[in-house]
């Protein structure tokens, strides 16, 4: 008995055509045979167009500049149904740009902005290593580039910073324009993040741009104020980023003493080069480092 499989293409050999399937027999009949086979080339070729325009350079830039005036992050906790789909989404081809992931992740974020229901957090001074980060000539460039490329631009600086930050177990607090606080339990990853989010932002280029990333770190006890932070320690931290340079992390001595430890030298975690650094509203015992991570092999 023969079955679908059996059935002769159009272009075989004697040139016998898909006949209508009610039974008539007429050749050149109604063709369903030949509307299904039209139909699923049509759905390849859709398919093939929504890919392309999925990855392509301008679609993800787009994407990525509309995600960076949501809130910041998408909570991937087990307990909650959207932090569940925001993981589902992360995952999706993670080593590939893709314009849908970006909106997908941006969808989640507004969502869980919109119907989180958080319980009244203390404000007691909690220990955290504080981040902040800047972009060094980030306004003039700005102001030649127009508003298209300025969105493209922090959309993918913002997108490389949470990237990193949430790598290291850190959790961003807020942008700020140009720039980005984040806050860490760990003072050593806290150190490794701020030293790689530099590099991150700076292998980045639109329209042959190359954006130069400084960063400052200092661990104290801020106090949490809802979902942001108060206190000398947080003035102190973004004091630290202004003075660092195009491409250097600056950490204080007390981000240094609660990497390591009181009783290890931190010389032996992070190649450092002390700084001469004065700031208005900075206690003058505050000493500052440029610091990079000796990674361990």
């Amino acid at each position: 008995m023969s079955g679908p499989d059996d059935l002769p293409l159009p272009d075989e050999a004697g040139g016998e055509q898909l006949g209508d399937t009610t039974g008539s027999g007429a050749p050149g009949g109604s063709g369903t045979g030949r509307g299904a086979g039209g139909a699923a080339s049509a759905g390849r070729k859709a398919a093939q167009l929504l890919a392309r325009t999925d990855s392509s350079a301008r679609a993800v830039r787009a994407a990525r500049a509309a995600r960076s005036l949501l809130p910041p992050g998408v909570d991937t906790d087990e307990d909650r149904f959207s932090g569940r789909v925001g993981r589902l989404i992360g995952r999706s081809r993670p080593d590939q740009p893709s314009a849908a992931r970006e909106l997908g992740l941006a969808a989640v974020s507004a969502w869980q902005g919109l119907v989180s229901r958080r319980s009244p957090r203390s404000t007691e001074p909690t220990r955290a290593t504080i981040l902040f980060t800047d972009l060094v000539g980030f306004s003039t460039w700005a102001l030649r580039a127009g508003d298209d490329l300025v969105l493209a631009l922090l959309g993918e600086v913002n997108s490389a910073t949470e990237t990193v930050v949430r790598e290291h177990g850190g959790r961003i607090v807020k942008s700020l324009g140009d720039g980005t606080m984040a806050v860490f339990t760990d003072a050593a990853a806290a150190i490794e993040a701020g030293h790689e989010v530099v590099g991150a932002v700076s292998a980045l280029q639109v329209q042959g741009y190359r954006p130069q990333l400084r960063a400052g770190l200092h661990t104290g006890e801020p106090r949490p104020v809802d979902d942001d932070y108060l206190g000398v320690d947080v003035n102190i931290a973004a004091r630290v980023a202004d003075a660092a340079g195009a491409g250097e992390l600056l950490v204080t001595k007390d981000t240094l003493t609660a990497a390591v430890g009181e009783d290890v030298d931190p010389a032996t975690r992070f190649a450092l080069r002390r700084r001469r650094f004065k700031a208005k509203g900075v206690p003058r015992t505050v000493e500052v480092f440029a610091a990079v991570p000796r990674y361990r092999s």
